[in-house]
């Protein structure tokens, strides 16, 4: 709930942070929406307390009017709201996180709270005396600043270890800009502005900025004036914004990149100067759109007070923008920035970590009640516990910036290639009337072919929002399954917690109200942040099935790997080793896992229950693993060997580069289990049979092949999945048939004596593969050689 200060675009300001907060919905339990309010009448020549007292009524009357029409909870029950007849179903959830303008009202909310007899009591108002402090813990600024890390790596940068040129919009005392110019020792800002104020130093000296802007944040209501000036160098200064004209010396112009010959430039102008800077890092943690579209008009922007100095995408010089302001940029704006080569997401992924903060305090703040309430934890004890916890929760909401920075990455490197399965994804969400492509900026059909036609794929803040329309779309399908209610998945509601409760109040967990809700936030972010926003639907197109059950294949895949180990020790190397390499070790797990998950999906017969699966399967996949290189065929451990030198070489340690390269052998892995089950065989007997028969008959060439073959559309995508799937199991099969029919032979291989026989389909169906070899395979001749393995192996097709 925002205070807004200006009378004339107030209503389009809340409508455009509405549209942000749907998707920052994304991360909090339950989904939240977007209010403000103006003081229409604020005292005439009021000071500055007048003026906050003012606004402090018009607040209360607000959340008054707001509990007025809510549901409550009586010991337990439902009780509607005194003489308001009600259109909607039952209702008791309704809390209050601070924002613009309403900063320090949470403790006047809770008491408005606890005078309404409303359940959650101090629960209501994140924030406040018992609650977490935004601007203290930095949070909303420590949020982007995993954006901003994640741009600077993916240009073999480092933030924190590297001095870097910044320019900004806001000033010390702010809580986004102020924590954000904190966040690295290396920041050289060489200029900045607010409503007040226009700072320019143009060649400052990193450390000793850095303490000075310290003192300054230290500074209660510290403007740009409070700087020490003596600390400024050579050409720069702190003007009134309110000047007619400021002086741009040669040192300001050369930092600024500005071309003009004057000596003097209105404010305006200079402002429109720092904006495009050729900087590595533009900061926004102001208030305002201050970037459009070159096709948008000023009026379009619906911000009038920043008409004169609004600037174009396309005219960015900067490397990395920042967004840990709302709105500082059109959607459009951002595109178009994006297609020039800046590094960005959106502002819903960039500063969502102050609301997952509110969202974590109020769902702890609940657990935790509930103990109070049973008489097992005192009300001090509690807001102790909660104290303690701040680094704790800060580590869990930062976690959510990391991976969904991570997952727009992974699409990203995957865009041009899988463009058609995004734009099929985008036409989905339209039919579904989820998703409006005009309305966020997505581009057109005709768009998307021309992107197509020249290599092209979304840029970063398309993706953000594909991310997280999908993340909305599966939270709703989950919600609305059985997947909060499976024993397994009860983990993910332990996760979602900080570490100190999970023992102590696990039972209390299970009576939390929004215990389903949590589940499926978990499982919504865990399976997107890893898999991508195509994920889910082209798995459903692909198998038939529906979300739950494929987040439970998924869940029960990742497990059975142990991906989420794996996934650790490659975060661990963020700076240690080159961002692409750790996408490309990513992009490989990613593929394993896809593959998986369609294998569970598919088996005939199969459960999908997540813990019958992981007992059927994890034990035997890890020994297999263990097992490599040795099962592998002579060839097999030379391609071993040379992905293995192939990580060390990229920088990474030696026994992870041992993992990633049984990652890419493991396709065959749950098959093999069956087979050994079946068979009574030991894994590495089945697997050695595998291994050898694959090379035989050249198998995993001919898979190359049909993965290689072009994905026009759905139905093309739907032929490759299914010929990779036969392939699959004919490979199964006739591994079962080279095991069935070794006996004792001890002289040569099972797999040997198989292809020793005197069998004419075998000798037919060699001499087709290896005519195939030699030439690049299309879908008729991918199918018409897995029809002849289908032969070969006795399975109907």
């Amino acid at each position: 709930l925002r205070w807004s200060d200006r009378r004339e675009d107030f209503r389009t300001e809340v409508l455009g942070l509405v549209k942000a907060q749907m998707v920052k919905n994304t991360v909090i339990v339950p989904v939240g929406s977007k209010g403000g309010f103006f003081v229409k009448r604020p005292p005439v020549g009021g000071d500055r307390d007048a003026q906050l007292a003012e606004g402090i009524a018009c607040y209360r009357m607000f959340i008054n009017g707001l509990l007025d029409i809510t549901d409550n909870l009586v010991e337990g029950k439902v009780v509607p709201p005194h003489d308001v007849v009600r259109h909607d179903n039952d209702d008791p959830y309704l809390v209050v996180a601070a924002d613009k303008g309403t900063a320090t009202f949470s403790d006047i909310a809770n008491a408005i709270s606890t005078e309404h007899g409303f359940w959650l009591d101090d629960a209501f108002a994140s924030g406040g005396s018992n609650g977490y402090d935004h601007k203290g813990m930095g949070i909303t600024a420590k949020g982007a600043w995993e954006s901003v890390k994640r741009h600077f790596r993916a240009m073999g940068r480092d933030s924190q270890a590297q001095d870097f040129t910044c320019v900004g919009v806001g000033d010390m005392s702010g809580d986004v800009f102020g924590n954000g110019m904190l966040l690295s020792e290396h920041i050289r800002l060489l200029a900045a502005f607010d409503h007040r104020h226009i700072f320019l130093d143009p060649n400052p000296d990193a450390a000793r900025s850095f303490v000075e802007r310290q003192r300054m944040f230290a500074l209660p209501r510290s403007s740009w004036d409070d700087y020490d000036k003596s600390l400024i160098s050579a050409g720069g200064g702190i003007y009134p914004r309110s000047a007619k004209s400021i002086p741009v010396s040669a040192e300001v112009k050369a930092a600024l990149g500005i071309r003009s010959e004057a000596t003097h430039l209105p404010p305006n102008d200079l402002l429109s100067a720092i904006l495009k800077a050729p900087v590595d890092l533009l900061w926004n943690g102001g208030i305002g759109t201050y970037v459009k579209a070159a096709s948008e008009t000023q009026a379009e922007v619906g911000d009038r007070a920043n008409n004169a100095l609004r600037v174009n995408g396309n005219e960015l010089r900067c490397k990395v923008i920042g967004e840990g302001g709302n709105l500082g940029m059109t959607q459009k704006g951002r595109i178009e920035a994006s297609q020039a080569g800046v590094l960005m997401n959106t502002d819903f992924i960039d500063n969502s970590a102050g609301v997952d903060t509110s969202d974590h305090e109020v769902n702890i703040k609940i657990l935790l009640n509930d103990a109070v309430q049973r008489n097992e934890l005192t009300f001090d004890g509690r807001n102790k516990q909660l104290a303690e916890m701040t680094d704790e929760v800060a580590r869990l909401v930062l976690w959510d910036n990391y991976r969904q920075n991570q997952a727009i990455t992974l699409m990203e490197h995957q865009s041009v290639r899988r463009l058609g399965s995004m734009a099929h994804f985008i036409t989905t969400l339209e039919a579904e009337g989820l998703l409006d492509r005009a309305v966020e900026s997505l581009p057109t059909q005709a768009e998307l072919a021309d992107r197509k036609a020249k290599g092209q794929g979304l840029t970063r803040p398309e993706l953000s929002v594909l991310l997280s329309y999908d993340k909305i779309r599966l939270f709703q399908q989950l919600l609305d399954s059985d997947v909060p209610e499976d024993p397994y998945l009860s983990r993910e509601l332990v996760r979602y917690f900080p570490v100190p409760l999970h023992e102590k109040y696990a039972e209390h967990m299970q009576r939390h109200r929004l215990k389903r809700e949590i589940i499926a936030t978990a499982v919504t972010n865990s399976t997107i942040n890893r898999m991508g926003a195509t994920f889910m639907m082209r798995m459903q197109e692909d198998t038939g099935h529906g979300p739950a059950a494929i987040a439970k294949a998924y869940t029960a895949a990742r497990e059975i790997l142990d991906a989420r180990d794996l996934w650790a020790e490659l975060e661990a190397l963020d700076g240690k080793v080159a961002e692409d390499t750790q996408i490309d070790a990513i992009l490989q797990i990613w593929s394993l896992l896809r593959h998986l998950t369609r294998w569970l999906l598919n088996r005939p017969g199969g459960s999908l229950d997540i813990a019958a699966n992981v007992d059927r399967y994890a034990a035997e996949v890890t020994t297999l693993r263990k097992a490599m290189p040795e099962v592998l065929t002579n060839t097999g451990r030379g391609d071993f060997a040379a992905s293995q030198e192939k990580w060390e070489g990229f920088g990474i340690p030696t026994e992870l580069a041992v993992r990633l390269a049984r990652v890419s052998v493991l396709r065959a892995a749950l098959d093999m289990v069956e087979v050994s089950k079946a068979s009574g065989k030991d894994i590495a007997t089945v697997a050695k049979v595998f291994y050898e028969l694959g090379e035989a008959l050249d198998l995993e060439w001919l898979r190359g092949q049909i993965e290689a073959l072009p994905v026009e559309g759905a139905w093309h995508a739907q032929a490759r999945g299914s010929l990779l799937d036969e392939l699959n199991a004919q490979h199964r099969a006739l591994a079962v048939q080279v095991l069935s029919i070794a006996g004792d032979r001890t002289d040569v291989s099972p797999v040997q004596a198989w292809l020793e026989r005197d069998d004419a389909t075998l000798k037919y169906t060699r001499a087709m593969l290896a005519e195939i070899l030699t030439q690049n395979a299309d879908y008729p001749i991918a199918s018409v050689a897995v029809r002849r393995l289908a032969q070969l192996a006795q399975i109907p097709v």
